[in-house]
């Protein structure tokens, strides 16, 4: 079927793609995969982020912070990734991935400082005005609280309950279906009550494949039959929406 799509956010930049990252774009590009959203979670991959946004027209890059490197880190490196956002923030169109992982992350002090580096993160998106991308692993509900005053917010991969997706659409933003949907009843009770006008999706590549092994940004595609099958509606349908969805989040 016809129809174009936006993978609203993967990681092309990561070592799985070292042997045929071009390929892989092209594959996505070749599948009407019309545009793509790379998130940095750190330094490195936060340049190569800005990097491929350089090289190709139709990858943005978002400049991120990973909540899972934050209970590690020492001071100097996370001030070298907030000054790093600031500096490049123009070149970006968003902030994030970053956020809170208390899955991962089950001590008092990491979660604090999971916190504290995300606030910090959250005033960058502010004074530049930046959509920002949430990772909210099982701290959903404090993430949405933290970021409640941000015009634009984006729930990356989102997994958490209902009731705080409700709270989420009731602020006006948006929730990406990952296509983790393909093969999870609880994604697929989240695409089912999620309104369309706030659902953007994803593959979250090379992570959460639909298929066997790695994930790319043409899988984005195995997700719409699926969401249309739970909202009873038809693919191009979810597609339409679903590009005008992540062009409005962005601003693109």
């Amino acid at each position: 079927m016809s129809y174009e799509v936006i993978d609203s956010h993967c990681h092309l930049d990561f070592a799985k793609f070292n042997k045929d990252r071009d390929e892989a774009i092209e594959r996505a590009r070749k599948s009407g995969v019309v545009e793509m959203v790379n998130s940095g979670i750190d330094y490195k991959t936060n340049t190569n982020s800005l990097e491929l946004a350089r090289k190709y027209d139709f990858i943005h890059a978002t400049l991120g912070l990973s909540p899972q490197m934050v209970p590690h880190a020492n001071e100097g490196k996370i001030k070298q990734i907030l000054s790093q956002m600031e500096r490049n923030a123009d070149k970006a169109i968003g902030i994030g991935e970053a956020g809170l992982d208390f899955y991962y992350c089950t001590s008092e002090s990491g979660r604090k400082k999971q916190e504290e580096v995300f606030g910090k993160v959250i005033e960058i998106a502010d004074r530049y005005n930046k959509t920002l991308v949430i990772h909210g692993r099982d701290g959903e509900e404090l993430a949405l609280e933290m970021s409640k005053d941000l015009e634009r917010v984006i729930f990356h991969c989102y997994g958490g309950s209902l009731d705080t997706m409700e709270k989420i659409v009731d602020a006006g933003h948006y929730v990406s279906i990952p296509t983790l949907v393909c093969f999870s009843d609880h994604h697929r009770s989240i695409a089912r009550e999620l309104p369309l006008e706030n659902m953007l999706i994803e593959t979250d590549s090379p992570y959460l494949s639909p298929r066997k092994g790695r994930n790319e940004p043409s899988f984005v595609r195995d997700s719409v039959p699926v969401i249309a099958n739970v909202k009873e509606t038809d693919e191009a349908e979810i597609a339409r929406a679903t590009v005008r969805n992540t062009r409005r989040a962005f601003e693109l």
